[in-house]
């Protein structure tokens, strides 16, 4: 059974790599023999990142939401490593919590920037190494936010249908070559980035009324859903959202 999750001489690139839920896929990728490259804006926790997963691991400096960068890093990559097998584009930014009315257009376009062109720019440019393979795994990280509303969200829930609709289409565009194109959609999941919401006294058992497992997930269960999608075990596996949100989406 361990041949359907073995990554071996696999090349996986995770953008926003640095902590989180993005370190976590890429610790489960390495552990499953991929050689692993991180990317972020924070070249700190890069390193920290990259001592971590162990010295074969990369750490790579880029901003997905411009475009220029994420050329460049492509070069990079290109001249280093010659492929790339498996694409995790989990970099994002977290909403700005304000209604409609009095969210500025500054703090739209830039969670847009991010959280969508973002990952247009790292499918075309990076995922796009994997057409003359004839093979190769997207994985675009959502959000329970792209299927269902959250309030005083609308920037960010528009990024996460965004990335939904374009993990389908691509998918269909891209089947022909081989590449499988997925993502993953997570819900409340502990991070240092959540601890105000999962630790709030007040906040945090709405939270968990509304999820029907009645706990907050783990990075670890967001990384055994990537592992799932880059490997052999998935491969009918495309265009398709995963959920990892301890049943928020199903009631």
């Amino acid at each position: 059974m361990k041949q359907y999750f073995d990554l071996t001489g696999k090349i996986a690139l995770v953008t926003g790599g640095g902590r989180g839920i993005g370190l976590a896929i890429a610790r489960g990728l390495a552990d499953c023999g991929a050689q692993v490259i991180v990317s972020g804006r924070n070249r700190d926790l890069l390193a920290q990142a990259r001592a971590e997963l162990g010295k074969d691991a990369g750490a790579e400096i880029a901003d997905v939401a411009s475009e220029e960068a994420v050329l460049a890093l492509r070069d990079r990559l290109l001249a280093q490593y010659g492929r790339i097998d498996i694409l995790v584009n989990n970099a994002g930014i977290d909403p700005h919590y304000a209604s409609m009315e009095k969210t500025a257009t500054e703090e739209w376009e830039q969670v847009l920037r991010t959280n969508l062109d973002g990952v247009f720019y790292c499918c075309k440019h990076l995922g796009g190494l994997m057409l003359p393979q004839k093979s190769g795994a997207i994985i675009n990280i959502s959000s329970v936010a792209g299927h269902v509303a959250l309030k005083r969200q609308v920037p960010y829930c528009a990024s996460k249908g965004g990335v939904e609709q374009l993990t389908k289409a691509l998918a269909y565009d891209w089947a022909e070559h081989g590449i499988r194109v997925n993502a993953i959609g997570y819900g409340f999941i502990r991070t240092d980035l959540t601890a105000a919401m999962t630790g709030h006294q007040h906040i945090a058992p709405k939270l968990l009324a509304r999820t029907a497992m009645g706990r907050f997930g783990e990075v670890s269960e967001v990384a055994g859903a990537a592992i799932f999608l880059a490997s052999p075990a998935a491969s009918y596996v495309t265009g398709h959202t995963l959920m990892v949100d301890g049943g928020w989406t199903a009631i």
